[in-house]
């Protein structure tokens, strides 16, 4: 097996960008209870703040930080991935790589992670995080979209509710350009 290179900081916060296998799907906004059932389970059984999280059809963005001691986000994203995918039918065509290694055709195999450097690197990841939706045309305002913690960071004082006219956010997040 392949040991990809990854910053592992005990207590670290990462963002992450995790992507389905066809990037055409809906499938996690279509099964957004099952996929939310799925991360509650994996926090449950290894805990992890939720900084800022949004879901859209065919990947997601986050920011995490682990607890101290705690550099484990593969086992987390493991768990979430493998949770979320026992808990819906098989849909999906398979190629033959992946039926020989057992594998459903819902996840890409790797994601991209990025540790997050300083308060400013913070800021900016979870700006992106927030903006997405827009970036991708999915909605004319952030507050549109259901599938975002920006929702709880305006409760919170974060962000205005109108947060999100200017998506000047720069930066390569692990996404196709």
């Amino acid at each position: 097996m392949t040991n990809y290179r990854r910053n592992r900081v005990m207590g670290g916060t990462y963002f992450f960008t995790v992507n389905l296998y066809d990037r055409t799907s809906r499938l996690l906004i279509d099964e957004i209870d099952r996929f939310r059932a799925a991360v509650r389970y994996a926090r449950h059984n290894h805990p992890f703040r939720i900084d800022a999280w949004v879901v859209l059809p065919e990947h997601m963005h986050a920011v995490w930080t682990l607890p101290t001691g705690d550099a484990d986000f593969a086992t987390r994203w493991s768990l979430i991935k493998a949770t979320f995918s026992r808990s819906i039918p098989k849909r999906e065509t398979v190629s033959v790589s992946r039926a020989g290694k057992e594998e459903r055709g819902i996840w890409q195999r790797r994601y991209w992670e990025h540790t997050i450097r300083d308060e400013e690197d913070f800021r900016r990841c979870v700006d992106y995080v927030h903006i997405n939706p827009l970036k991708h045309d999915w909605v004319k305002r952030v507050a549109d979209w259901p599938f975002s913690t920006f929702h709880q960071h305006v409760r919170q004082g974060s962000y205005p509710p109108d947060w999100g006219t200017d998506t000047d956010v720069k930066g390569d997040f692990g996404e196709r350009q």
